[in-house]
């Protein structure tokens, strides 16, 4: 479970959308929480050759001035809290700090100093979400906040399942919050119809086929979600329901249910070590609009450094 929360800020406001969330998951987990801010260092020498020192130790003051000032507002609330000040680049710094303090969540938003833009989520955002291979809680900083910092809850929580056991790693955590805030649970199932390869059209006994193996997959389906609600989710006020079509429809229920919540594994059935995420997962990441929660179902040895990686730690001598 989550029992150390990282929880990067810069000192943007953009980055305080979190606040809410951080009190609501470290209050559901009993969770310690640690507030990291990274003062970004030019990557050129050059150009750190003309950065006024005096300059720099004023910025570093103001900088853990802000994270006190966080800490003791979160601390205010019953919080277990702690502050760390690095310098140098942000997105390596957090991922370095995650994995050298055992960190099990980092909670993080969508957009921070360099502010809102037309992609879903910042330069920074994402190398750490690539690379971490640690649950993650995103948070979108365009949406509206909740200023209530203590009464930040989740009334409809969403599950995407694939009917593999890599994705009902979420369960556990999903059960902890729903009993924590008696949030209702909607189990949802991506059903698709089978493709049948022809170059012209089916005939009736393939177009049978697929009405055949479709039944089969929904009748399944239904039967695997109902047994999962009753066995692995007691307790829980939970309901199914089996999407027909795309990532689109996943999307829409997202919108149609009033869905506050969204969480899922990191990977289903594919489980591929060479990429960070699956494709259910990483359309949430890109396209989704609401809170998601990402548990990882890989542990870091498992996972395979990419070729960019691979070359750039033999360039550097590692």
């Amino acid at each position: 479970m989550f029992k150390r929360i990282l929880v990067p800020l810069d000192g943007s406001s953009l980055a305080e959308c979190v606040l809410p969330h951080v009190i609501a998951f470290a209050r559901a987990f009993d969770a310690d929480v640690t507030l990291l801010q990274v003062l970004e260092q030019p990557h050129s020498p050059a150009i750190a050759q003309t950065i006024d020192p005096v300059e720099w130790e004023f910025f570093r003051a103001e900088a853990d001035s802000y994270l006190i000032e966080m800490t003791v507002r979160l601390k205010g609330f019953g919080l277990k809290v702690t502050k760390t000040l690095r310098e140098g680049q942000a997105a390596e710094h957090i991922i370095d700090f995650a994995h050298q303090n055992d960190i099990d969540l980092i909670i993080l938003s969508s957009h921070g100093q360099s502010g809102l833009s037309n992609w879903n989520v910042s330069g920074v955002f994402q190398k750490i979400i690539l690379r971490a291979f640690i649950s993650l809680l995103i948070v979108r900083a365009y949406r509206p906040v909740n200023h209530d910092l203590a009464n930040q809850g989740y009334r409809q929580l969403m599950v995407p399942l694939d009917g593999s056991q890599r994705a009902e790693v979420v369960l556990p955590v999903t059960k902890v919050i729903s009993h924590y805030y008696r949030s209702k649970l909607l189990l949802a199932h991506l059903t698709r119809k089978p493709a049948i390869h022809s170059r012209l059209p089916l005939t009736p006994a393939e177009t049978e086929l697929v009405s055949q193996i479709t039944d089969h997959n929904r009748k399944w389906t239904a039967k695997y979600l109902e047994e999962l609600c009753s066995h692995s989710m007691p307790g829980v006020d939970s309901h199914i329901h089996i999407v027909e079509g795309g990532y689109t429809e996943l999307h829409d229920l997202v919108e149609v249910e009033h869905v506050d919540l969204v969480l899922l594994s990191a990977h289903g059935q594919s489980g591929n070590p060479r990429w960070p995420y699956g494709s259910v997962t990483l359309s949430f990441i890109v396209y989704g609009m609401t809170p998601l929660l990402i548990v990882q179902d890989l542990d870091r040895a498992e996972v395979q450094r990419t070729s960019a990686e691979m070359i750039a730690r033999e360039k550097k001598g590692h």
